[in-house]
């Protein structure tokens, strides 16, 4: 299966800062996160602002596939398309996993991948401890044609909510599907909580 990163967001709420650019154990997040995705078998696509962002140069060496997305204005939905039309052929499954969660870890990515079954293609959700849905999702490939298509900034959710029958949920530890952090306050406070990860 392939691991899809959006990573073309505004970060609008750092007020100048990057969300994804920012420390975690001495490495940027982006780089972090696509490190983790990479202990698993399978490509790992990555949606950049454009080729020549900080982003993507966080990323320059790490084989993964960098996707620029122009029109990332619009907002998430546009990350999703571009990153789906960049699976390579035959890709039987896209798990997304937000660049922004510093508490997910390569187990936790691993736990979603083998939860799927290939004869029995579900979607897979990770929840918290305590059954909050969250992050990652994993979708099979009879979805990206609707993943292909989606608009504005919901995301996957519609899609995912068309599926809901047939999908399966995995709990991660305490709440790392839930932890994603978008401001400085967040991660200041993400960091008090945790003394050392900076």
């Amino acid at each position: 299966m392939a691991l899809l990163i959006p990573a073309a967001g505004l970060s609008r709420r750092m007020r100048g800062g990057d969300k994804l650019l920012e420390l975690v154990d001495g490495v940027p997040q982006l780089r972090r996160i696509c490190a983790a995705a990479r202990t698993l078998p399978g490509p790992v696509v990555v949606t950049v602002p454009a080729a020549d962002h900080p982003r993507a140069q966080a990323l320059a060496d790490v084989g993964a596939i960098l996707v620029p997305v122009p029109d990332r204005a619009e907002g998430m939905a546009a990350s999703l398309r571009r990153g789906i039309a960049a699976l390579p052929p035959g890709t039987p499954a896209a798990m997304i996993v937000p660049g922004d969660m510093p508490d997910l870890a390569a187990a936790d990515l691993a736990a979603i991948a083998q939860a799927f079954d290939p004869d029995a293609p579900t979607l897979v959700q990770a929840t918290a401890a305590d059954g909050t849905p969250g992050h990652p999702v994993l979708f099979p490939a009879d979805c990206f044609d609707a993943l292909a298509t989606v608009a504005g900034d919901s995301g996957a959710r519609d899609v995912l909510r068309a599926h809901r029958a047939r999908l399966r949920h995995v709990a991660l530890h305490d709440r790392r599907a839930l932890t994603d952090l978008d401001t400085p306050e967040a991660w200041a406070a993400w960091r008090a909580e945790r003394p050392g990860r900076t």
